[in-house]
């Protein structure tokens, strides 16, 4: 059995995949916009007008996959309650992705060497997504 998380950006699913390939070196491995659906436009899966929405997306970052969707387009995404987690070599390499993923976002914890890790740091993302990233995690973290 495998988790994989399933992001809904209520219409900016596309800036997302393109902010994501930027700072976290991501690949789009899918994407299928609204209008390739053969359901039709109004129903409970197909918005109005959402056309070129982005119904269905799965990008690589790392060795994981994750999904995204734009939703329900409602225009204001909302992750309460979930963070993702990057686990990276090196506190340099993790000091960049906090950078790069703050970028018109927050740096809600800067990165710092802690029991756990040679690094952590957790920022908020434009979306309001928490990313929490940690540079070579001690043993059993």
């Amino acid at each position: 059995m495998r988790v994989q998380p399933y992001l809904t950006f209520e219409g900016r699913c596309e800036e997302a995949l393109t902010f994501y390939q930027a700072a976290l070196s991501a690949e789009i491995l899918s994407m299928m916009r609204y209008k390739d659906s053969p359901l039709p436009e109004g129903t409970g899966a197909r918005p109005p007008g959402s056309d070129e929405k982005i119904m269905h997306a799965s990008l690589r970052i790392g060795d994981s996959v994750l999904m995204a969707s734009d939703g329900r387009c409602s225009g204001a995404p909302e992750f309460k309650g979930v963070s993702l987690s990057l686990t990276l070599p090196d506190a340099a390499e993790a000091s960049r992705i906090v950078t790069a993923l703050s970028k018109e976002g927050a740096v809600l914890v800067p990165m710092t060497e802690t029991f756990f890790a040679q690094g952590f740091g957790m920022v908020a993302d434009r979306f309001g997504l928490i990313w929490l990233v940690l540079a070579a995690p001690v043993e059993g973290m």
